[in-house]
């Protein structure tokens, strides 16, 4: 059995009380054995001197993209149909086994040097293999999918499915990848959007993760032109035609979900679903701004989702919890999605969202060893006599902050050293299976 001893840090639970603590904490093998002051532990493995520094749960993000790391900087300044249509299908029917795996090592290590420990990912139609064993290798939790696309307009051929063998593909990757790594790794049907598939599809990945007992991820009412495709085509609006289904249920998880109304609110609440929130890429694909406060008072769960690097361009949580409290304040006033709130939604809310509220999400006995700590001995920080840590955390720290990361109980980043990503690797694989890609184009 291995086991880490952390000492003397700022321990910031996120516990159901709220709990700020000095202290240590003890983790063996993959869970954290024990939290309070001067635990003594004779025979540990590593000892990690965290004085001065802020230990956190890390952080759950529920939107995420990894196939779309390469694409960086290649969509800017469209709105999401033209972004789909002319950009990102185009450039996810062009990659490779190769470039999906640069691509996922590419954001992976984004995220793990910005204290992301848990994601919700989406990726493309084919080669979602390769990503499965990025995120095998580099250690971090996910629960991911293939995206499954059988209908839709101006998509690319590679991208175009047969329900049948979208379905078959998407269970096959599931009986392998799901519970792998000691349960590291879970699958989650992944149906990219109501525009884009058939209602034999959505039935068919209703069913099936009912059998398998698996999340589906999806996108909603991101945009208010697909909304008017969604109900053009099925004559209603998407959480309305969800429920109508029989997909609104509590393993729903929607992307987005700007652009409700009152019945789609009740349903989202009455039915158990979802929501993701992802400021940053709202913003810049100018689709919205999310009603999170409304939808939290009502009780939903929600968490909180950078999107992808090419409607973002970042994968950083740190921007996002700024984005999420900021954009409310302007309609709601400034008292609205304090930094507690927010801090809350990044941890714990993203487990809620997830189902894996009683393995991650806050510091407690028992619970899966996911945290990260924050160095805040920096100008852009200080003060620090007498300062609200909630505050700290939301409206000052960076992702340069971030000294070390651990994922069931692995060191993933120590002293900003990449321990399970090579950095320079991926950056150089990066650049030549992007200029590959691009050539197939």
């Amino acid at each position: 059995m291995s086991s880490t001893l952390i000492r003397n840090a700022v321990i910031m639970t996120m516990n159901a009380s709220d709990d700020i603590l000095i202290g240590d904490v003890l983790v063996k093998d993959n869970k954290i054995a024990q939290i309070g002051p001067n635990i003594q532990e004779n025979e540990v493995d590593r000892v990690i001197d965290a004085g001065g520094k802020v230990l956190l749960p890390g952080f759950i993000q529920t939107h995420i993209h990894l196939c779309q790391t390469l694409f960086r900087g290649r969509a800017d300044d469209l709105e999401l149909i033209d972004w789909l249509r002319q950009r990102i299908w185009p450039l996810e029917a062009a990659h490779n086994e190769e470039s999906v795996y640069y691509s996922a090592l590419l954001g992976i290590g984004e995220l793990i040097r910005s204290g992301t420990t848990t994601i919700l990912d989406m990726e493309t139609v084919n080669h979602t293999e390769s990503a499965f064993q990025a995120i095998l290798e580099s250690g971090i939790r996910a629960v991911s999918g293939k995206v499954m696309m059988d209908y839709g307009t101006e998509v690319p051929l590679p991208l175009q499915e047969k329900t049948e063998q979208s379905l078959k593909e998407s269970v096959e990757l599931l009986e392998k990848w799901h519970g792998a790594a000691g349960g590291r790794i879970e699958y989650a049907f992944c149906p990219r959007f109501v525009v884009s598939c058939t209602e034999e599809l959505l039935i068919g990945v209703r069913d099936l993760s009912a059998q398998y007992g698996v999340k589906v991820h999806t996108h909603a009412s991101e945009n208010r032109e697909e909304i008017s495709i969604v109900e053009s085509e099925r004559g209603m609006r998407n959480v309305i035609y969800l429920d109508h289904i029989g997909l609104a249920r509590p393993n729903l998880i929607l992307a987005h979900s700007i652009w409700l109304d009152e019945e789609e609110k009740r349903i989202i609440k009455e039915r158990g679903v979802k929501v993701t929130h992802c400021p940053g890429s709202n913003l810049k694909l100018a689709s919205g701004v999310a009603q999170v406060p409304e939808l939290l008072q009502e009780g939903i769960d929600i968490g909180i989702g950078a999107d992808g690097a090419p409607c973002n361009n970042n994968l950083d949580m740190f921007q996002e919890m700024r984005l999420t409290a900021f954009i409310q304040k302007v309609k709601h006033g400034p008292t609205v999605m304090n930094a507690k709130t927010v801090l809350r939604m990044a941890t714990m809310g993203g487990a809620h969202v997830l189902g894996l509220e009683e393995r991650i999400g806050s510091i407690e006995v028992g619970k899966l060893a996911d945290l990260q700590l924050l160095d805040l001995e920096d100008f852009h920080v200080y003060p620090s006599f007498d300062a609200d840590w909630y505050s700290r955390v939301v409206y000052a720290a960076t992702r340069g902050d971030v000294d070390t990361v651990m994922i069931d109980g692995q060191l993933v980043m120590e002293n900003r050293i990449m321990k399970t990503v090579d950095k320079p690797l991926v950056l150089r694989e990066a650049d030549r299976t992007l200029k590959e890609l691009l050539a197939r184009l």
